[in-house]
């Protein structure tokens, strides 16, 4: 009787130990990591283990945008911040790292291929499709040379000369700057790499020899963009582009 009582008490003490060296390894092994979308019931019951759920960033609403059916998601936030900071007077610096291109979602009803200038964000958007878009940073019109409206590519120039309009040249010796008739295409020209004329009018999109002014409001109407950048964009687009400034 006595014998078969120690062996009764010897397999409860095994049974309890074993017990507790499990709970012991399901402490103190690390928690999983699993997916919001799994049950953590279910998984309780097939591990006994902790469960956290990864957290999850909160979808952005779209913001509309009213003219021509554009729409801005806050997923280009980043390009929003040129519109409030609107320094006029640019350091000779390097580009804010929020200019450089980079592709972008941006939903509209404009066929891929469109260029949409965004001048309030300093940014000018190659329409990609599928909700996206490209996105360069740019220089625009000072104050009192703003401008908005639609045109087409009309010409294409590599390292384009400079004829300053009578007007600018004018307005420019009032106040003590005194340009040149004409400027023969080169890095020291301001119109830079690369220009696309819009239309029949006296505006472009062309580089720069300050790229430090991307970003700023300090053209006299036309939009400006880094040389590397305006090489690039016009290698993407054709003559007969529609090009929309907003």
């Amino acid at each position: 009787m006595l014998k078969k009582s120690l062996i009764l008490a010897a397999c409860f003490l095994t049974v309890f130990s074993g017990a507790a060296g499990a709970q012991d390894r399901y402490q103190n092994r690390p928690p999983v990591i699993v997916s919001p979308d799994l049950t953590a019931p279910w998984v309780m019951q097939l591990t006994g283990e902790r469960v956290v759920y990864r957290q999850q960033v909160p979808t952005a609403t779209r913001k509309q945008q009213g003219r021509r059916g554009l729409v801005r998601r806050p997923a280009d936030a980043a390009a929003q911040q040129a519109s409030i900071a609107r320094r006029q007077k640019p350091a000779k610096s390097s580009i804010d790292p929020q200019f450089l291109p980079q592709m972008v979602a941006y939903a509209t009803r404009e066929k891929p291929g469109t260029i949409v200038i965004d001048t309030n964000n300093r940014s000018l958007y190659l329409v990609t499709g599928k909700g996206e878009a490209r996105r360069y940073g740019v220089g625009v019109g000072k104050p009192g040379f703003e401008w908005a409206g639609e045109h087409r590519i009309t010409r294409k120039a590599e390292w384009p000369d400079w004829t300053p309009p009578q007007e600018m040249i004018a307005r420019e010796a009032a106040q003590g700057h005194y340009l040149p008739a004409r400027m023969d295409g080169g890095p020291q020209n301001p119109l830079g790499a690369r220009a696309m004329y819009l239309g029949s009018t006296l505006y472009r999109i062309h580089g720069t020899n300050a790229p430090w002014t991307i970003g700023y409001g300090v053209s006299s109407g036309c939009i400006r963009m880094r040389n590397e950048d305006v090489v690039d964009l016009y290698e993407r687009v054709k003559v007969g582009t529609k090009v929309i400034v907003i």
